[in-house]
């Protein structure tokens, strides 16, 4: 069956099939877009949690910490209350700015957990330096970002593969629907639930390559991070 789903990897990428690609183009779109937008964020949240003194700091960490792992179908679930109660009339339900939203926020809180990890670690004799030299807070953060560069580096990795795998969250609010909202995870998983076993086998190889490929061409900007 794997040397099936090989062959069939094969034929799905030079069919030339307009729906394949669709689903290929939009899971990467969505992916990489929901995974810089929570990358910026993230990057700035996570600093600036880490660099800061207030009351409710622990508190905050653990709630971050806590939806680092919260279960994709839970947050997919969250997002199809908010958007179909309060923003309703929006009409963001089974769109592709609904599968964004849903990837971002799934994204953005193990950018900023890892980034308050390695911030911590590593901000204590930067702050000293920089706050003997008068440095403000702005350019504190901007000093911690220069350190921890590989550290964010690491977290944008593991947020774009949060996403790209994605499959609970965007089901509930895309509504895998066919030429519209069908990702690649989404693709596996109907195809999975109608037994063919091949096809998904397929489109799960063809994940596993865009991933490394997308890998490989991002490693080139920091080459020494796979050293």
């Amino acid at each position: 069956m794997i040397i099936e789903g090989i062959i069939e990897a094969f034929k799905l990428l030079f069919s030339l099939n307009r729906e394949i690609y669709t689903i290929i183009f939009l899971s990467l779109a969505i992916s990489i877009l929901a995974t810089l937008t929570a990358s910026l964020i993230g990057t700035f949240f996570g600093i600036l949690i880490s660099i800061s003194n207030f009351k409710l700091k622990k508190f905050t960490k653990k709630i971050v910490f806590t939806f680092m792992g919260i279960p994709p179908v839970v947050l997919g679930l969250i997002v199809l209350l908010v958007i179909t109660g309060p923003f309703d009339g929006f009409n963001l339900l089974f769109t592709k700015t609904a599968m964004y939203i849903a990837q971002t926020l799934l994204v953005l809180p193990i950018i900023i957990g890892n980034i308050i990890i390695s911030s911590e670690k590593t901000q204590k004799k930067i702050l000293e330096t920089a706050t003997t030299l008068g440095a403000k807070k702005i350019d504190k953060i901007k000093l911690l970002i220069i350190e921890i560069k590989p550290f964010i580096f690491m977290s944008v990795i593991l947020g774009f593969s949060r996403a790209i795998s994605e499959v609970g969250a965007v089901m509930l609010v895309g509504g895998n629907i066919k030429n519209d909202t069908r990702v690649m995870t989404t693709y596996i998983a109907l195809n999975n639930s109608m037994g063919e076993y091949s096809v998904s086998i397929a489109m799960g190889i063809i994940l596993l390559l865009l991933a490394f490929l997308i890998h490989t061409l991002v490693s080139r900007f920091r080459g020494d991070f796979y050293d």
